[in-house]
């Protein structure tokens, strides 16, 4: 039943958005962003100080007996963000019925999703707390009202929560899905943002008028490639009247992001991986309610169905709070989501951006230096690159079996946990391309690389 009860703020006992740098003690002003910084060099200075970095670090619980480099995967909650988690199961435990006085007004998220927002570019209305990426990208591409004939546009390094309903919505309505052949960097780096561009308008072009959608990852989680977003979707998408969905599992919490600024339709990301959020949640991003998709898709009786909702049939609800109401939630995780963006706030998000950026550049620079035969895969081009690094330290090996037993030795002998991956670095390839993949994060810093480096060379010399 749909509550429409006023609340007073003396009345609620939840705990609001309080946790983050702040509570730890850590105030923003220690790490000025960009924006906000009035002076330069104190700007510099702050940004680039080990003790801060440090006490950042230390609001981290993970194991000191290994140093976590598999982010990308699954990031971890800060403690204070646990420590609120903690107190509002606890109190939705005590006393489960009233959910208004712990997460305000129904449906329980809206201060959630404000304070979220501005972080992301993004206005209130725009944000809807869903369960991680799948979840986000499922409710859309199962949502749009493809017909037979139509095509989508991606390409040949989607992670499956997008491949997925790919194949549902090509199998149920006869969509064509084209799967575009990206640049992936082997080490010469010389890919450009251009050749990205180039590859999307060259398709919309031969296959014109018929392109419906175009869907691809921010970053891809294969080799950490980093997409122009921005590009793709105001030279390519928005001119030819084509909605954008992004997959941006591995850009929120990541990247310094403006959502109006890229231009897309939609938005879809994590909140358990770089963002450090708890599991089974995430954010989606629907640009002003999806009302430039009923512009483009006029054609289209209906636009967007929503699908996964309590409230599919109450349109005069608005886009929003019918995507957002699928019955009871997990409101302490999703409030735990929000302390994480305002612990990530308040130390600025260009911040973060840049620090980690700088640690992967500094992670794929050693290993050029360590490992003169290796094969990169991720770019070291400031405009392509992102916090993953995808390598391989074997110039004559390409096989799953050593790089597993590669990251297996390095967990046990060093206590350094990275991950493995595979791919096609054409679609055309027989074979998969085995790699490593490591990701540096806010809570890493040089010494933890340099680390890194180091052990991979002892295991790596064990193994030749």
């Amino acid at each position: 039943m749909i509550e429409d009860k006023a609340v007073s703020n003396e009345r609620r006992h939840f705990l609001k958005v309080t946790s983050g740098i702040a509570a730890a003690g850590i105030t923003a002003g220690l790490l000025p962003s960009t924006a906000n910084a009035k002076n330069n060099h104190q700007s510099y200075n702050a940004r680039h100080n080990k003790s801060i970095w440090n006490k950042v670090k230390k609001q981290f619980v993970l194991d000191k007996n290994t140093t976590y480099m598999n982010v990308g995967t699954t990031g971890s909650m800060p403690s204070s963000v646990l420590k609120n988690y903690y107190a509002n199961n606890l109190s939705v435990a005590e006393n489960p019925w009233d959910m208004q006085d712990k997460f305000g007004e129904w449906p329980y998220t809206t201060e959630m999703s404000t304070s979220i927002a501005a972080g992301l570019g993004a206005n209130a209305d725009e944000i809807i707390l869903s369960r991680n990426t799948t979840d986000g990208m499922c409710s859309i591409l199962n949502g749009l009202q493809f017909e037979s004939g139509d095509i989508i546009l991606t390409t040949h390094h989607e992670h499956v929560a997008a491949e997925s309903p790919l194949h549902v919505v090509s199998e149920r309505y006869g969509v064509e899905v084209i799967y575009l052949d990206i640049p992936v960097d082997t080490g010469d780096e010389n890919i450009t943002e251009q050749e990205f561009v180039d590859l999307f308008t060259h398709a919309v072009s031969e296959y014109s008028g018929r392109v419906r959608l175009i869907t691809f990852s921010h970053i891809t989680y294969k080799t950490g490639t980093r997409l122009p977003a921005k590009r793709i979707c105001q030279e390519v998408a928005i001119p030819n009247e084509i909605p954008t969905l992004i997959d941006g599992a591995h850009a929120i919490g990541m990247l310094d992001l403006d959502l109006h600024d890229i231009g897309c339709d939609f938005y879809a990301g994590s909140g358990h991986k770089w963002q450090c959020g708890p599991g089974a949640t995430g954010i989606l991003f629907v640009l002003n309610g999806a009302q430039r998709l009923d512009q483009y898709w006029s054609d289209r009786d209906t636009s967007l169905w929503f699908i996964n909702s309590s409230l599919g049939h109450a349109d005069y609800l608005g886009a929003q709070l019918q995507l957002q109401y699928i019955g009871n939630d997990n409101y302490p995780a999703k409030q735990a989501l929000a302390d994480a963006c305002a612990m990530w706030d308040e130390i600025g998000r260009d911040v973060i951006e840049e620090r980690v950026l700088a640690l992967s550049k500094r992670c794929k620079q050693q290993i050029k230096s360590a490992f003169p035969d290796a094969v990169i895969y991720s770019p070291d081009i400031d405009e392509l690159a992102s916090a993953i690094t995808s390598f391989n330290p074997f110039a004559d090996v390409n096989d799953s079996d050593t790089l597993t037993a590669f990251r297996d030795a390095l967990r046990e002998q060093t206590g350094f946990i990275i991950r493995t991956t595979d791919f096609k670095v054409q679609q055309s390839d027989t074979l998969d391309t085995h790699a490593l993949r490591i990701s540096t994060h806010l809570f890493h810093d040089e010494d933890d690389v340099d680390n890194l480096i180091t052990a991979m060379k002892n295991v790596f010399n064990s193994m030749v």
